[in-house]
């Protein structure tokens, strides 16, 4: 129980602080440096594919079958993509200076933040099946995905600001938004331990969860935020610290 309450925290944080640092950047420093937010999301993206095919999806096959691992692969996949259609979560800007009414932006910032809320459950979910595999694997997981909060509580934070909502409720609203994410942390971690069928199935799950959000948001803002090879640099030094780190484990 004690190790569920653990990795249930490890969620909670990876999921709370993503998004208010996202938010506090927004309060305090206005604008991050695209080529660092470049660079950081795609070094998330690469560490994410190492962790993926060298542990997640060997370990879901191990614990299980090759059937069990896609099972839960195309779930994660089409879990993610439901919900990334049905609550979508960015298509924001953080232009202060626009002539966009308040109110529209205060309802854009409210909606991201259910919809962020959303994507961070099954996410969490893929934290606690993760560390199913081992300590280290999960809280790599959870670091990253921290990481990968971080712009979308700055998406809530800039929509928020624009329509003058106060700093401390903004930080507020960026908190509760990564609430779910210890939720789901607590659901992967606990049918995780069931048994060995749903522990793979669980693992392919946090593959498919990964694969998708590294392929359809985390790669494709790494290359839209700065122009050039900053990107490329991230996700190739991301795949390989991630290999080496991943062997270190070993």
């Amino acid at each position: 129980m004690s190790s569920l309450l653990n990795i249930t925290l490890f969620g909670l944080l990876s999921g709370v602080l993503g998004t208010t640092a996202g938010g506090l950047f927004v309060v305090l420093v206005s604008k991050i440096k695209n080529k660092l937010l470049s660079i950081l999301l795609g070094f998330s993206a690469g560490v994410m594919v190492a962790i993926t095919f060298i542990e997640l999806i060997p370990e879901a096959i191990h614990e299980g079958s090759l059937t069990t691992a896609v099972i839960g692969i195309v779930l994660g996949v089409a879990i993610i993509g439901f919900i990334d259609l049905k609550f979508p979560h960015r298509h924001f800007t953080l232009d202060r200076d626009g002539g966009e009414e308040r109110a529209k932006h205060l309802k854009t910032g409210i909606l991201l933040s259910i919809g962020i809320a959303m994507h961070n459950l099954p996410e969490g979910v893929a934290i606690g099946a993760a560390f199913m595999v081992s300590y280290e694997v999960g809280l790599a997981l959870a670091i990253l995905m921290a990481i990968h909060n971080l712009p979308e509580g700055m998406a809530v934070g800039a929509a928020m600001s624009v329509g003058e909502v106060k700093n401390s409720k903004i930080i507020g609203v960026t908190i509760l938004a990564g609430v779910p994410m210890g939720v789901g942390a607590f659901i992967g971690g606990f049918f995780g331990g069931v048994s060995d069928l749903a522990l793979s199935i669980g693992l392919g799950f946090a593959a498919g969860a990964m694969l998708y959000i590294v392929f359809d948001e985390l790669i494709p803002s790494a290359h839209k935020k700065m122009k050039g090879h900053y990107a490329i640099a991230g996700i190739l030094s991301g795949i390989i610290l991630g290999i080496v780190f991943i062997e270190l484990l070993h």
